[in-house]
């Protein structure tokens, strides 16, 4: 039941906007939704599943978005900034994101261990939101392997891809400080200049 599931996850995404987790209920949730409160046990189980599956599809969000910003012609540089821009905007933007990037979740948010969770549903989808939720370091990783995916030269030498995998984490980690402290407007470019190399540029 995919469009069952993405209102669901619509309509408990709008509910956290306006109340902290612990006061959305699960019949609130369904009836915004417009399906009965079965469909929603059915398709999460329970309100903790609904938890993990709303933060695991903002995590895949936030990285649909880094593929967006990696994706194109313009030059690596250019490129890299765009990530950066959209890390540091997803984080000020999405409450849920910004939890995910710095780990910092606070008694507004759902706090879903990390770690995976026993899961007997038959929707493959939450079976994917039981398993484990990413970490703060795996988004730096994540971020990092697809930016050098999409600026490396083919046939580059090993040193030339490490170089370019340290520069990347940079600026990954760059952007996620911009996320507690935002740069001026047009900051990030030059922040980005500084730390990626000319010679890739």
């Amino acid at each position: 039941m995919p469009a069952a599931r993405e209102s669901l996850l619509d309509a408990a995404y709008t509910a956290l906007a306006r109340r902290p987790w612990s006061a959305v209920r699960m019949v609130d949730v369904a009836a915004a939704a417009g399906v009965s409160r079965q469909t929603l046990y059915n398709e999460f189980g329970s309100k903790d599943g609904l938890a993990r599956a709303l933060v695991r599809r903002e995590a895949d969000g936030y990285l649909a978005g880094v593929e967006r910003a990696l994706g194109g012609s313009a030059g690596p540089r250019e490129r890299l900034t765009a990530t950066a821009e959209w890390t540091a905007a997803a984080g000020r933007d999405n409450a849920l994101v910004r939890a995910m990037l710095t780990g910092s979740w606070h008694e507004r948010l759902p706090a879903p261990p990390l770690a995976a969770v026993p899961s007997s549903t038959a929707v493959p989808a939450q079976r994917r939101a039981d398993g484990p939720l990413p970490t703060p370091r795996d988004f730096v990783r994540a971020v990092r392997d697809r930016a050098v995916t999409a600026l490396s030269e083919p046939g580059a030498a090993p040193a030339d891809t490490a170089e370019l995998a340290r520069s990347c984490e940079l600026v990954v980690r760059l952007a996620l400080s911009c996320v507690a402290a935002p740069p001026d407007e047009g900051g990030m470019a030059e922040l980005v200049r500084a730390v990626f190399p000319r010679h890739v540029a």
